[in-house]
């Protein structure tokens, strides 16, 4: 009996045919964790650096402050300690997608009102801003406006410039902002009346001044 010759027999593999099993790699489809992971946007704020003096010399370790957000108003804020830095920076970014606050935007840009905040010795005033004003904030308050997805918006450090105090104040803040549409539905009455006594005093205020 022939044997039928190699080029005509199927290959197999564990998985059966070769040409069954799912690609996997750049071109497979992501998996749904990964695709959720890739919808954020994580910036390291700060990295500090201490040393162990011991017996056969200094050991180093380091401490990384992350901020995570996925520009449409969630953010969070983690940190990690490791003896390597690529270690420290993915604790401190599992930690801040732990700790994620949700933060109503005005418009998707800015902020619906002023806020302040404060924690330890920090202290930051934020303030809502029209269009085409951009992000003025330093170091820290830029990062978490940055990957929230404010586009507008005016923040000021009033007290330490210590990167921790900083981010905890500037979530002392956001956690505290309110919007229209809760503002209406703890007083019980419409978006429209809250926005409308909004702008009329803003109207009033800037015709004072």
């Amino acid at each position: 009996m022939a044997r039928t010759p190699s080029s005509d027999r199927p290959e197999r593999g564990r998985g059966g045919e070769r040409g069954d099993r799912p690609q996997r790699g750049r071109g497979g489809d992501q998996s749904p964790r990964d695709r959720e992971e890739s919808e954020f946007v994580d910036k390291l704020v700060h990295i500090n650096r201490v040393a162990k003096v011991v017996k056969g010399g200094r050991r180093f370790a380091f401490a990384a402050l992350v901020v995570v957000g996925d520009a449409k108003g969630r953010v969070g804020y983690g940190s990690g300690k490791a003896r390597e830095v690529p270690e420290a920076i993915r604790k401190a970014t599992e930690q801040a997608k732990r700790n994620m606050v949700k933060i109503a935007l005005r418009e998707g840009r800015t902020l619906h009102h002023d806020a302040f905040g404060r924690f330890g010795a920090g202290r930051v005033v934020l303030r809502a801003a029209p269009a085409g004003t951009g992000i003025i904030a330093g170091g820290p308050m830029r990062a978490v406006f940055e990957t929230m997805g404010v586009q507008d918006v005016v923040a000021k450090c009033l007290g330490t410039s210590n990167p921790h105090n900083m981010i905890k104040a500037t979530f002392a803040a956001l956690v505290n902002m309110a919007s229209p549409r809760s503002v209406a539905a703890k007083r019980g009455k419409k978006v429209g009346e809250i926005i409308g006594r909004r702008d009329g005093a803003a109207a009033a205020a800037a015709a004072g001044a």
